[in-house]
């Protein structure tokens, strides 16, 4: 009897695993689809979803019952940088119309998601999900809030096998894009993200010129004055 509860539980783990891996793997496929459909050169086609909402809400209502562990970082990350931007093209969606994410209050830190296996803001995502657990400054280029100041949306999906090239392709163009980084002389003008989550680019000895050099083709002078031009809230709509 012992052994055959073992072999019970052993099977309905198995199970377990495999049905969520079949779920997350639906999730990424079908979110790669809707993304390619709806994003083009980082702009959303919100009156084309508003059109055909059930996609979305079937992708949402994939992700609302996925489980994911940080034991498997790469799969746990790009469901959730995947569900955050599908959430936030959601609460566009659920507020047609408003021409900024900010014109809904509450957008980022009330509205609640059904994700995951747990009801969830936007800003727990990013704030609790992914920068506290990973220390990686470059989740600040793939997870888009809907504003044209916002780094772009690609249309695809990020997944466990490109997550790390998408990453870095993504913070490479944000940070060589000259709306987004304006150099000039020795004067270089940072987006809003570099004062709002300074801590996340600075460590003991280097700052956020030494960041920005990382992945800049053209240096930026060590010494150069650093200032913040004000964040375009606009929405990031074709």
């Amino acid at each position: 009897m012992k052994n055959l509860i073992i072999a019970i539980t052993a099977f309905l783990a198995l199970t377990a695993t495999t049905v969520n891996a079949q779920s997350t793997s639906e999730f990424f496929t079908k979110s790669d689809a809707f993304l390619s459909k709806y994003v083009s050169q980082g702009k959303v086609d919100y009156k084309g979803i508003k059109a055909n909402v059930a996609e979305l809400n079937e992708l949402l209502e994939i992700a609302k019952n996925i489980s994911v562990t940080t034991s498997k970082p790469k799969e746990y990350q790009a469901f959730w940088i995947n569900a955050y931007n599908l959430s936030v093209i959601k609460g566009i969606i659920d507020n047609y119309g408003i021409k900024s994410p900010l014109d809904k209050k509450g957008f980022f830190d009330k509205t609640k998601y059904e994700l995951g296996g747990t009801s969830i803001t936007l800003n727990d995502i990013e704030h609790k999900n992914l920068r506290p657990k990973f220390n990686d400054a470059r989740f600040h280029f793939v997870l888009v809030c809907g504003a044209k100041g916002c780094p772009p949306l690609i249309g695809e999906a990020y997944t466990p096998a490109n997550l790390e090239n998408l990453l870095e392709q993504q913070t490479i163009k944000a940070l060589n894009d000259s709306s987004f980084i304006r150099v000039s002389g020795k004067k270089v003008a940072f987006s809003e993200i570099f004062k709002w989550y300074k801590e996340d680019f600075v460590s003991k000895g280097s700052n956020e010129i030494d960041y920005l050099n990382k992945y800049r083709k053209e240096k930026v002078p060590e010494n150069a004055k650093v200032t913040y031009y004000s964040y375009d809230w606009r929405l990031n709509s074709k």
